[in-house]
């Protein structure tokens, strides 16, 4: 039940209130109406919290405000629904129904690319991934906008492969971004909660494995890695930032690791690049005490490389990867090759340190205790 009953999500609202200020104006009924047929006609399940999103806007621009009693707290779906509408406050009907166009078609171009979500000139396919290769640019797309790109072992998995397969092709650059307003909102705290085969000792061994496995696909990446980041990051996501060469990120993103919150420890080889990067105050503040940065404050320490106005973000940053894409191919693999050599094996003993200690984590009783909490929180929602 706490699946269905989730408050509205940044996902659908955030995004289309920033494209609603950019339009400055509302959309035209025939617009609206459009968007009503087209909405019928979504072939993939866009997932409960799109959903919540749709009847909130739809509520908004034909109603107003909500202006209903609120139902009874056993009444779970059409509580949640009220509470959907009722977060968007004083929004104008223009505006829901701005909001309202372009998310339905933001959905109907999203179905577009999935069909094709293979790199060019591979058969392989991929089911929690977007893989595309265009301009001399491979680009690894993070597809689970529903789950805010909650990273599962199966994305794990094909993310290996993927980075694989990218460091192999005929591109010059890669760029890893992800689909809907999240980046990625870190580990999919689910995987915590399946019953493992052969214990949770072997669980937790395996998972460290695919960890060590994970990081290490960016430690050996070939081609120079651009991170493309389209909304808010979280855990892993985060940390591995200090492995890609260049970092550019939207206004609206921020970036979140909340280890000790979740009785858990730092990865990524993030506990030796994060000091080294912004010093280990400003390191300490993140890693053990879970702040969260903002775009700017991430540019600040040198997390990120640039931050782009979210109106801009898309046009400003593809057409500068596809300048970067003419550049002469080996030369840039080469150059960024040097400069990984000269501390590689530092962050393979890094990798294997960070991982055997979060098993460690994994197996504690306070770890445990966190994610049950974690949980326990998120189903009263």
């Amino acid at each position: 039940m706490a699946a269905v009953i989730r408050l509205l999500s940044p996902w659908g609202f955030d995004r289309f209130v920033r494209d609603s200020k950019a339009a400055l104006m509302g959309a035209s009924v025939e617009e609206f109406n459009a968007a009503k047929e087209k909405l019928g006609a979504l072939k993939k399940d866009p997932g409960n919290e799109v959903k919540l999103t749709i009847y909130a806007l739809f509520k908004q621009a034909t109603q107003g405000p909500c202006n209903t009693p609120k139902p009874s707290m056993l009444d779970f779906v059409n509580k949640v629904k009220w509470d959907a509408w009722k977060s968007l406050g004083s929004l104008s009907q223009e505006e829901a129904r701005r909001q309202y166009v372009d998310l339905i078609t933001s959905l109907v171009g999203e179905e577009a690319p999935a069909v094709a979500a293979q790199p060019t000139g591979s058969t392989k396919s991929f089911q929690t991934l977007l893989i595309s290769t265009e301009d001399n640019i491979t680009t690894i797309r993070l597809n689970r906008p529903e789950k805010k790109n909650a990273i599962t072992a199966e994305m794990y998995n094909e993310l290996i492969e993927a980075l694989d397969l990218a460091g192999k092709d005929d591109s010059v650059i890669t760029a890893i971004t992800g689909s809907g307003d999240y980046y990625c909102s870190g580990n999919d705290l689910n995987n915590f909660t399946k019953s493992p085969e052969g214990g949770v000792e072997k669980m937790a061994k395996d998972a460290g494995q695919l960890l060590r496995r994970y990081v290490k696909a960016y430690i050996d990446f070939p081609k120079p890695l651009i991170g493309v980041i389209n909304g808010p990051a979280v855990g892993v996501s985060v940390t591995l930032l200090g492995l890609f060469d260049v970092v550019y990120a939207t206004e609206r993103a921020t970036f979140h690791t909340p280890f000790s919150q979740l009785g858990q420890s730092p990865e990524g080889c993030s506990s030796y690049l994060f000091p080294k990067m912004m010093g280990a105050a400003k390191a300490s503040e993140m890693l053990l005490f879970n702040k969260k940065l903002t775009a700017a404050q991430a540019c600040e320490v040198g997390l990120v490389t640039e931050v782009f106005p979210e109106s801009s973000f898309q046009s400003e940053v593809w057409t500068r990867l596809k300048a970067y894409a003419k550049l002469p191919r080996n030369s840039l693999a080469l150059s960024k090759q040097l400069i990984r050599a000269v501390e590689k094996e530092k962050l393979y003993a890094i990798n294997d340190a960070e991982v055997e200690r979060l098993v460690e984590r994994w197996l504690s009783d306070e770890c445990m205790q966190a994610i049950m909490s974690f949980f326990q929180a998120k189903s009263k929602l």
